[in-house]
């Protein structure tokens, strides 16, 4: 993915080590972090979770973050968050997206693509495996509803609960506040989204 890579280098700061806060992060991995922020080591990853179980450096819930101060992260990085939201919680995310930024700082995004996941439903295939991940095969069903194995085994925050496509993605972006956003498919039925905040 290299959406983010130009606003990434323009974001580290030549004085400190520049902050990541992976919201949602989940069990901790040192493949987790996308290629914008890479080398490894440039930037201080911070993760925050509402699963304590995961053991994040912050627990808390991506609409209320009051525990991370305001401008104090030079980016955001959510994979796979925004739709386990109701709908109208959406916008509490984001402004608290938008609040943790410090000015000209980013948002990377990625999230499942709606109107691609639509055409494979359209098509018939619901439950036919779409592609494969790390996890097992990942079907239109799973995209739409959450993934059916891990909600099997009890962990409801693996639900989803509304959906983007680019378009709709990209306005929620902007109307949160955001500037330069853009959304691009990665072709693998995932959106990926930068939004910087204005300084």
């Amino acid at each position: 993915m290299t959406l983010a890579t130009d606003i990434s280098t323009a974001a580290a700061s030549p004085v400190a080590q520049p902050r990541v806060l992976h919201v949602g992060c989940g069990a901790a991995h040192p493949d987790k972090l996308p290629e914008a922020f890479f080398p490894r080591g440039v930037w201080a990853e911070v993760r925050l979770d509402i699963d304590p179980g995961v053991a994040p450096d912050i627990v808390a819930s991506i609409t209320d973050m009051a525990v991370v101060p305001t401008a104090s992260v030079d980016a955001v990085w959510s994979a796979h968050n925004l739709e386990h939201l109701w709908a109208h919680e959406v916008r509490l995310a984001l402004a608290e997206f938008l609040r943790v930024l410090r000015p000209g700082g980013f948002a990377l995004v990625t999230m499942p693509d709606l109107q691609q996941v639509a055409a494979l439903v359209a098509e018939g295939n619901l439950e036919g495996p779409a592609y494969m991940s790390a996890l097992g095969p990942i079907a239109a069903i799973d995209m739409l509803y959450g993934f059916r194995p891990a909600l099997a085994e009890g962990n409801a925050f693996m639900g989803h609960r509304c959906g983007f496509t680019a378009v709709s993605l990209t306005a929620h972006l902007q109307a949160a506040g955001f500037a330069d956003v853009r959304v691009q498919r990665d072709g693998g039925y995932a959106l990926w989204a930068t939004a910087v905040k204005p300084a």
